[in-house]
C-alpha cells in the first residue's frame, strides 16, 4: 500500500481548513485516512500550523511521500529538518532567491545609501561638538 501525507479540506464553505494525513493514494482528498498528523488554518494570520513532527517522522521513514504543500509545512514545522538532517534557514525566504539581478541591484545600492546616510549623520554632531569646543 502506497502512504501518501496529504491534506484533507474541512471547514465551511470559503473558510477552509486543514488535515495533515497519512492516507492511501487510492483514496479520495476527504475519504479515508490512516492517521491525522496536524493541522493547518491557512486564512489566520499568520496562517497556524501544528503538526505532530514524530509522527510526521515516522511515515517518513516508512516510505510515505507528501505532496508540495505538506513539503511546506513540514519544512515550516520543522518535521522535514529532523527527517533529511539537512539545515534550512528561515530567515531566508524562498522568494527572495526568485528576484531579478535589476531587483537584487536596486536593493543593494539601496542599503549602501542608507549606510552612507547613517554615516553623515553621525558624523555631523561630532563635528559640531569641536566647533563649540574650539569657540569656548
Amino acid at each position: 500500500m502506497a502512504v501518501k501525507l496529504r491534506l484533507m479540506r474541512m471547514g465551511k464553505k470559503k473558510q477552509p481548513t486543514y488535515r495533515v494525513v497519512a492516507a492511501d493514494t487510492r483514496s479520495p482528498r476527504n475519504g479515508r485516512f490512516i492517521e491525522i498528523i496536524g493541522t493547518y488554518e491557512p486564512r489566520q494570520d499568520p496562517s497556524v500550523i501544528k503538526i505532530d513532527n514524530e509522527r510526521a517522522v515516522h511515515w517518513l521513514r516508512h516510505g510515505a511521500k507528501p505532496t508540495e504543500r505538506v513539503e511546506k509545512i513540514l519544512k515550516i514545522s520543522g518535521a522535514w529538518t529532523d527527517f533529511t538532517g539537512e539545515v534550512i534557514d528561515s530567515s531566508i525566504p524562498e522568494k527572495a532567491s526568485k528576484k531579478s539581478p535589476k531587483q537584487l541591484a536596486k536593493e543593494a545600492e539601496a542599503a549602501e545609501a542608507a549606510a552612507a546616510s547613517a554615516e553623515v549623520t553621525e558624523a555631523e554632531p561630532a563635528a559640531e561638538a569641536e566647533k563649540s569646543e574650539d569657540e569656548s
